[in-house]
């Protein structure tokens, strides 16, 4: 809140007037014989009273400090305005022996302005990338839709949504009102399960601004010989199968040489090329042959927070590696088989620019 400090100098000016001379009696004649007798003296005249000095200009008004805006995601606000703190002008010297009286000093500013309060952050935790997640958020149950299979598509609550899997199948959970998901299998060798943005991918990464993923997530039972959980999605032109892995059942992989510290933790960038049936599905239209893998691993893992996706393209592109048009970004669960189950309380896939 701000203060605004209003000082005001006043200053008196006060009029010493003249001393006046005393009568000085004049000396009387000798009498003379049959003289007359001598005058006395004229009385002297009083000095002339000094004006005083002017008043002294009162303190200029300090600026207040403007008001802090609410932050968002725990954003401090707004800084206060600098004022001078000021006393009012000092009072005029009187006149001395008929000499008008200096005028009073001006008074200095006002008192500073008070700093804009702190702005409020979110709750919970997983403030990584600016935007806070509250990772108590509860699963939702509220108008659940379950699909089943092994090559779905849809979309829910301006989200879209799939899986995918080369084994026996599983299911996906979406809510009409809530960017959230769950996912489950049972033994079906490699298995995706994802929700988030769908481009037309004829846009660089670069044209939608500052892209987040929020999520937070429970898992339980078995992943198989591999999993993955975090982000994941699609480049055409070149093809690119590209991760984001932030949390895993059986350790986090791959890590490599190459580092980056993006949202205040440190990850190990990797690239390579492989081959089989995803991509056939995924790239752009005549593709044919193996694709690029791009892949961004934590060095710690965590189950909820923000990721700045956006931030990992920068860093893949800063490595000299080609980056093609943006197709995909969405947060993901893959596994290499067994029987498990994950829940995602919050999932979700944000950008600056459309």
């Amino acid at each position: 809140m701000t203060t605004k400090a209003l000082v005001s100098g006043l200053a008196t000016c006060l009029l010493i007037g003249g001393c006046s001379s005393s009568e000085m009696p004049g000396s009387g004649t000798a009498s003379g014989s049959g003289g007359a007798t001598a005058t006395g003296g004229a009385t002297a005249t009083g000095g002339t009273s000094a004006s005083g000095g002017s008043p002294g200009s009162g303190g200029a008004t300090a600026t207040g400090g403007t008001t802090g805006v609410t932050g968002k995601g725990g954003t401090t606000g707004g800084t206060g305005g600098t004022g001078g703190s000021g006393s009012g002008g000092s009072t005029g010297g009187g006149g001395r022996n008929g000499v008008t009286g200096s005028a009073g000093r001006s008074g200095t500013g006002g008192h500073s302005g008070s700093g804009g309060a702190t702005g409020s952050g979110g709750s919970g935790t997983g403030t990584d990338g600016g935007l806070t997640v509250d990772c108590t958020t509860a699963f939702p149950t509220s108008g659940a839709k379950t699909t089943t299979g092994t090559n779905v598509n849809g979309s829910a609550d301006g989200l879209n949504y799939g899986i995918w899997t080369n084994g026996s199948g599983g299911s996906i959970t979406v809510f009409p009102n809530a960017h959230a998901f769950s996912a489950s299998w049972s033994n079906s060798q490699d298995f995706l399960a994802h929700l988030g943005l769908d481009f037309n991918a004829s846009k660089a990464y670069t044209a939608y601004g500052t892209i987040q993923a929020q999520f937070s997530e429970t898992k339980s039972g078995t992943a198989g010989g591999f999993s993955m959980i975090g982000m994941y999605g699609w480049m055409h032109s070149p093809c690119i199968e590209w991760y984001i892995n932030e949390d895993s059942w059986n350790g986090l992989a791959p890590h490599g040489s190459v580092t980056a510290v993006i949202d205040g933790a440190t990850y190990y960038l990797t690239t390579s090329t492989t081959t089989g049936t995803g991509g056939a599905n995924a790239c752009e239209s005549g593709h044919t042959g193996g694709w690029t893998n791009i892949t961004s691993t934590r060095a710690s893992a965590r189950t909820c927070g923000t990721v700045t996706v956006s931030d990992h393209f920068a860093a893949w592109a800063k490595q000299g590696w080609n980056l093609g048009t943006l197709a995909s970004v969405h947060i993901n669960v893959e596994v290499g088989g067994g029987t498990g189950s994950i829940q995602f309380p919050v999932a979700n896939v944000t950008t600056t620019s459309n």
